[in-house]
């Protein structure tokens, strides 16, 4: 199993201090954590699109550039790119020329996103936004297929006989596409032959174990060979599970509340939180046994490929999240390794 982090790179207030750093400063301490995962042995570090405030990352492949430079085995990531509304040619662009930086190290995860602030950033229609995902994953597919492509659909203006350059180091950019909770984009993922990646963010995660049989079951009907599976939840790992929660809980509750008072949820309270870090629930917070015992548990359900853990929901201190990395790395990854084995290769096509 590859184990990893995925950011969306939060810049909101520290319930510790009470304040919010610079945006230049969370990009270093953003850098820190990637060098550091990547020193400790993790697979994977991906970051999320976002066009709000409170994140620091709407040009995913511009700081997974930057990381590529400072690292030398991780994996790099985009956890999601909003392809409904990006260019699938400059996304290709973008991410074979992190390929190159990288020395072959790039990965893209495409979806829909959970905020829509991008669509009319970029001048895109929301009554559009399922057929506008649909089209440009095509579009995507086919790049990483061809060199010189012809192509026409309904929301992006015709390519006729054009070359698309630079060619990544890898054959093929391994291609990603993140899920919620609808059977039917799994389903499309098995029947495109691509990996999926499972948000499981909320709820009781044995739920989702249809997402992963209907994936298998659009590889099936349409002659794919059946491919990874990752599980994307978050967390934060402390020495005990107690501090873990007393960590994160602040940081949580100050994201999640405020997109709760957007959403129509109401406000997370401490046995809420503390009931979803359970064994049985979807968020990763609590000791390295905690997690070690959690992973192992879920992949009972899945026996998934991968796992990806959100550490940055809201802020907590630099210090800590460099501690929690820390853990996940030399206390969890090696015990999940020698059990589910690290031989369970992620071929990602």
């Amino acid at each position: 199993m590859e184990l990893g982090l995925y950011t969306f790179v939060d810049n909101t207030i520290n319930p510790e201090t009470g304040s919010a750093i610079s945006a230049k400063q969370r990009i270093t301490n953003l850098l820190e954590e990637i060098e550091l995962a990547d020193e400790a042995g993790l697979d994977v570090f991906a970051i999320g699109e976002h066009h709000r405030e409170e994140y620091v990352a709407s040009s995913p492949a511009t700081l997974l550039a930057a990381a590529a430079a400072r690292t030398k085995n991780i994996k790099l990531s985009s956890a999601v790119t909003v392809l409904g509304s990006e260019d699938p040619v400059r996304v290709f662009q973008q991410f074979s020329t992190l390929d190159l930086l990288s020395d072959g190290r790039a990965e893209i995860m495409v979806g829909r996103g959970s905020f829509v602030e991008s669509f009319p950033l970029f001048g895109y229609e929301l009554s559009d936004y399922e057929e506008l995902f649909e089209e440009k994953l095509e579009l995507l597919l086919r790049l990483r297929e061809e060199v010189n492509i012809s192509w026409e659909g309904k929301h992006r203006p015709a390519i006729k006989n054009r070359g698309v350059y630079p060619r990544p180091v890898q054959d093929k950019i391994p291609i990603w596409r993140a899920v919620g909770g609808t059977p039917k984009s799994a389903y499309i993922a098995g029947a495109l032959g691509i990996p999926m990646a499972i948000a499981i963010i909320g709820g009781y995660p044995k739920q989702f174990k249809q997402m992963v049989d209907v994936h298998k079951q659009g590889a099936r009907d349409y002659d794919q060979e059946i491919q990874p599976v990752s599980i994307n939840s978050h967390g934060f790992i402390a020495e005990t599970g107690k501090e873990a929660r007393d960590i994160a809980f602040p940081a949580f509750k100050l994201t999640m509340d405020k997109l709760g008072r957007e959403r129509g949820w109401p406000p997370m309270s401490r046995p809420q939180f503390d009931a979803s870090t359970t064994l049985e629930g979807a968020n990763f917070v609590g000791s390295p046994q905690e997690i070690i015992d959690k992973i192992m548990y879920q992949y009972e359900i899945f026996n998934h490929d991968r796992f990806l853990m959100q550490m940055s929901v809201g802020t907590v201190t630099h210090s800590k999240m460099l501690r929690s990395i820390e853990l996940f790395a030399t206390k969890v990854a090696p015990v999940i390794r020698k059990e589910v084995g690290a031989g369970k290769a992620v071929s990602a096509h």
